[in-house]
């Protein structure tokens, strides 16, 4: 392309990344071939930011894409011609994808390069060689079968993602199917994307399906997407989840929306530890031991059965001890669900390598037009320090600033004023300090909800929450994840994880379930203004300012509303 297209959407720069004006009429269609090999950095209003990356790349080639589609892609929609550079950089990210393929066959699990210098490459590895049991041929090598993980794992460290087409073990079959009409009685059908993100995962049932992630906004059903996986595969699942809470919620939507039996279905966590066809247990039971240096206890679940998929709930939290045995169970189905791909310990090489490249996502804003989710408006209220905390924090260390400044007394006045101004809506009051939360909830008379509250009492609450018997929580971090309140349109943030984007996203996201009368959701996030906690604030409103939502930012109100 040699002049300007003004109609087109796409600005493509030199450093990779790639803007796309909303207001263009190609906007849609191009954003539906950019989200294959692009990751969106922000979403603003006006101009979306993607961002080309050897690990975005890496994702398209592994959903069929080729170098050669993308730049056309690129140049398709591009208002100016594409930087030569780029088109060489993304032939080079490409170019590295498939260059080494894992396969089964009589000799057992062999790695094959496709030239002799990239094979003289890895055997000179420091990270790949010792995975490299015996040199079959000039351009392949046999590997143990248990190594599967970890060479796939060293092998992007070093630039070369291994292509893995060794297969899966079947499973323990399971017989059964999804639901036309709902126990509850509401007729049930997968949403196209969830239908479309099941498809992708699947795959045809060949070895290039089987393992990756799906990308969906809370609320959008990502548990369904879970449920259809299963269906296709007919076979034993385990399923990893954040909490007992979470466990409770699948086990809930399997027995409303499958033909599964309450007897096939088992839930392994601290207070139960059955184990059948299809069991739901915990991340905390799994990564649980006696002492530091003892073994985990509770690994031995992933043995115990003869699992065709593992389904990783949440898979961004997915913890260090559960990626370890994960690197051994490459034979086996992996599926993993989350809000965001962003990790805080930056390890989205590793779910990549060990649960799969991304095979579906659909942004936040899109599935909001259509209706699947709420719309949201995002507040942040600034409150001044009292004075007779402002000398305490001058001389505080960092921590402890932060801490000050989340536990700002003033701001149970303005959660009062906040929750007078949605009278008629259910509220979440959500903060991270426990002594913080019970002295805003105790002058409200507000139920209280933490990692300290009894199961028995947190469903009881729950429950008490959905049917309108209450109508404000105070909840710690526990809410934080796969917890379905649907009832629920207005979030009051209190204090945070410093500046956790992935926090962020999930407790918007615990009000993002579509209301009965269509009406707007709000998330309010109250923070000490001039002090550490409005800098974190900027931090954790980086994701869902690159999911496209706005913050608008007011001071305290002298009025006794908002």
């Amino acid at each position: 392309m040699s002049t300007s297209q003004p109609d087109n959407p796409l600005i493509v720069q030199g450093d990779h990344t790639v803007l796309a004006e909303v207001a263009s009429p190609r906007f849609a269609e191009a954003r539906d071939r950019l989200v294959v090999f692009a990751e969106l950095v922000k979403a603003p209003e006006h101009v979306h930011t993607y961002r080309v990356t050897p690990l975005s790349v890496w994702n398209a080639c592994a959903a069929g894409a080729n170098a050669g589609e993308i730049i056309e892609t690129l140049r398709a929609f591009s208002k100016y011609p594409v930087p030569e550079h780029v088109v060489a950089g993304i032939h080079d990210f490409a170019s590295r994808y498939g260059r080494l393929r894992l396969s089964r066959g009589e000799r057992g699990l062999v790695l094959t390069a496709t030239d002799e210098a990239l094979a003289e490459q890895i055997v000179h590895s420091k990270p790949v060689a010792p995975y490299l049991r015996e040199r079959l041929a000039a351009l392949e090598f046999r590997i143990d079968p248990k190594d599967r993980g970890e060479i796939k794992q060293a092998l992007i460290r070093i630039g070369f993602p291994a292509e893995d087409l060794a297969g899966y073990t079947d499973g323990e079959v399971l017989r059964f199917s999804l639901r036309p009409t709902a126990v509850c009685g509401s007729p049930f059908v997968l949403r196209p994307y969830q239908a479309a993100a099941a498809d992708a995962f699947h795959g045809g049932g060949s070895a290039r399906g089987g393992s990756g992630v799906i990308v969906l906004p809370c609320g959008a059903g990502k548990t369904i997407v879970g449920l259809a996986c299963m269906e296709k595969l007919q076979s034993s699942v385990l399923i990893l989840t954040t909490s007992v809470t979470a466990t409770r919620q699948w086990v809930r939507e399997l027995l409303d929306k499958t033909t599964l039996a309450e007897d096939q279905i088992a839930e392994y966590n601290g207070q139960t530890k059955a184990v059948r066809p299809v069991t739901v247990a915990t991340y905390q039971i799994m990564t649980w031991r006696n002492a530091s240096d003892s073994d985990f206890a509770h690994l031995v679940l992933f043995d115990q059965r003869n699992w065709g998929l593992i389904i990783y709930d949440e898979v961004h939290l997915l913890p260090a001890p559960v990626f370890r045995v994960t690197a051994g169970l490459q034979a086996r189905r992996r599926l993993g669900l989350t809000a965001t791909l962003v990790r805080e310990d930056g390890r989205e090489e590793d779910v990549f390598a060990l649960i799969g490249p991304k095979k579906a996502e659909v942004p936040w804003k899109v599935l909001e037009h259509q209706g699947w989710i709420a719309t949201a408006r995002c507040t942040e209220v600034r409150v001044p320090m009292p004075e007779n905390l402002r000398m305490m924090y001058a001389v505080a260390d960092a921590r402890n600033k932060f801490r000050i400044a989340a536990e700002n007394p003033r701001k149970l006045r303005v959660v009062s004023q906040l929750l007078d101004g949605h009278p008629d809506e259910a509220a979440l009051v959500i903060g991270t300090y426990l002594d913080q939360l019970k002295q805003i909830a105790n002058p409200l008379g507000l139920p209280v909800l933490t990692g300290a509250t009894p199961q028995r009492k947190r469903d009881e609450l729950y429950e008490r929450f959905r049917s309108g018997e209450v109508r404000v929580l105070a909840v710690s971090k526990v809410a934080n994840f796969a917890v379905d309140l649907p009832e629920a349109s207005v979030a009051i943030q209190v204090s945070g994880t410093f500046g956790s984007r992935q926090e962020e996203a999930q407790r918007l996201g615990r009000i993002l379930r579509p209301k009965r009368n269509g009406g707007q959701a709000h998330f309010y996030s109250v923070v000490s203004a001039d002090t550490v906690e409005q800098d974190f604030a900027l931090k954790r409103q980086l994701f869902l300012c690159e999911q496209g939502y706005s913050y608008s930012i007011v001071d305290e109100p002298a009025e006794p509303s908002i």
